[in-house]
């Protein structure tokens, strides 16, 4: 396994999201902070045109730091919309993210699912940027078809997966607490409704902590479909991105399944919105290396 550093830290200094030259001082920060591996992403059209635009000024600053870019996320809400029109528009931005992703040589490229058309009364997952714990009151729509928003789903993660294999990427999927597959079971009908071999899981510890989920069974669950893992802890009552060891996570329970289905992908720290994020990231990794340590499991930094 490698240890890897997170985007939700260059988000959380520097803004959502972050522009070219701060995206290139949150890369020099990971890299004080200790890590080899990392990840990046492109936010919206004009930010993933910049990034794909200037990708090679990008390779050139990681290759210059000695940090290697993992996993590529390109976040692209309209990817999922239920206008099939609008999908492909977002699908031309997606080839661009699995370009940069192939250019970077990473393992994987991910995305979400993002947050469902609904008519949301005051606050909305996600509105701003990423926001934990808050209350959601729907208006029911009349118009709203479920199955018409899954077709679309299937439809479209389907394609990104062929767009990743085409470019000899695996491709993955986050569930999140208020997107439209926010749970393991969620994301397993999706895997098999879509029938990739190279569609897997992101497993991100805080989001499945606080949908109440028992971890180590969500691994069981996934098994040779985690292709990447997010690391954070929290109190199991919101989705917050604590360091590892603060919260109720069965860290034990997750590495020793992970240890069992023999996880060899990145384990990336996904610590984030704290006031203390630096000395957090570093608790963080000194948890886990004293775990896998423990567990007999390989970490590579």
């Amino acid at each position: 396994m490698k240890l890897s550093c997170c985007w939700i830290y260059a988000i959380s200094k520097y803004g959502y999201p972050p522009t070219f030259d701060d995206t290139v001082l949150a890369l020099k920060d990971m890299k004080k902070l200790g890590f080899k591996y990392v990840e990046l992403e492109g936010v919206g059209r004009e930010n993933m045109t910049e990034v794909h635009t200037r990708r090679k000024e990008l390779k050139a600053v990681c290759d210059d730091l000695g940090l290697k870019v993992v996993n590529f996320c390109p976040i692209l809400p309209d990817i999922v919309h239920p206008d099939r029109t609008v999908r492909d528009s977002a699908m031309d931005l997606f080839k661009l993210g699995v370009e940069v992703a192939h250019d970077f040589d990473a393992m994987t490229v991910q995305t979400d699912s993002f947050v469902p058309p609904l008519k949301f009364k005051g606050d909305a997952p996600y509105k701003d940027m990423v926001n934990y714990g808050i209350q959601f009151s729907v208006e029911v729509d009349p118009e709203f078809s479920w199955q018409r928003q899954w077709d679309a789903l299937v439809d479209a993660f389907g394609r990104c997966s062929d767009i990743a294999a085409e470019a000899g990427l695996k491709f993955c999927l986050e569930p999140r607490v208020g997107e439209q597959i926010a749970n393991t079971d969620a994301l397993l009908r999706l895997i098999d409704a879509c029938g990739r071999p190279n569609f897997g899981a992101v497993l991100d510890t805080a989001h499945l902590h606080a949908q109440k989920e028992i971890l180590p069974l969500s691994v069981e669950k996934l098994g040779k479909r985690i292709f990447y893992l997010h690391v954070a802890d929290n109190d199991g009552m919101k989705n917050d991105h604590w360091a590892v060891g603060r919260g109720t996570v069965d860290w034990k329970g997750v590495f020793s399944a992970l240890g069992k289905h023999g996880f060899d992908g990145a384990v990336a720290i996904d610590v984030g919105r704290v006031p203390d994020i630096e000395a957090q990231v570093l608790e963080s990794v000194d948890k886990l290396e004293r775990l896998c340590a423990e567990l007999g499991l390989p970490l590579e930094k």
